[in-house]
């Protein structure tokens, strides 16, 4: 398992953008299946975005589209949540997750049980 941690999250007004970051020192995170989720207060952990290694495939939920980009900083070995045009309703703590599946070609969206290692989470608030 990856130690992995996340950065980026705070406290944001309505329409603002925030840029999340997952890092697992040591290691080529691009190399992974990486995804995204998040969960709020009262509610069940949803997937948000994910990405097959080397960005070859991506995916996200229908609530985030058009307004999440994830990808690949390849100098800092970081995979990137670029999150705009924030709404109240993206408040939740959000975690990073991967796991190594060698020549995979895809993601796993709605299939946390399928990812081996987890960030301990970043607060994004999204108010005002």
């Amino acid at each position: 398992q990856l130690h992995l941690v996340e950065s980026g999250g705070g406290l944001v007004r309505p329409g603002e953008s925030l840029r999340l970051s997952c890092t697992a020192p040591g290691h080529r995170l691009g190399y992974y299946t990486t995804g995204w989720f998040r969960q709020a207060p009262g509610k069940e952990r949803e997937g948000v975005s994910c990405m097959a290694p080397y960005g070859n495939y991506s995916d996200y939920a229908d609530s985030v589209k058009g307004r999440f980009t994830i990808s690949t900083d390849t100098a800092k070995n970081t995979v990137v949540l670029e999150m705009n045009n924030l709404k109240p309703e993206d408040t939740a703590v959000y975690y990073c997750a991967t796991i190594y599946i060698l020549f995979s070609q895809v993601c796993y969206l709605n299939l946390p049980d399928r990812y081996g290692s987890w960030g301990q989470g970043t607060q994004v608030t999204v108010s005002g």
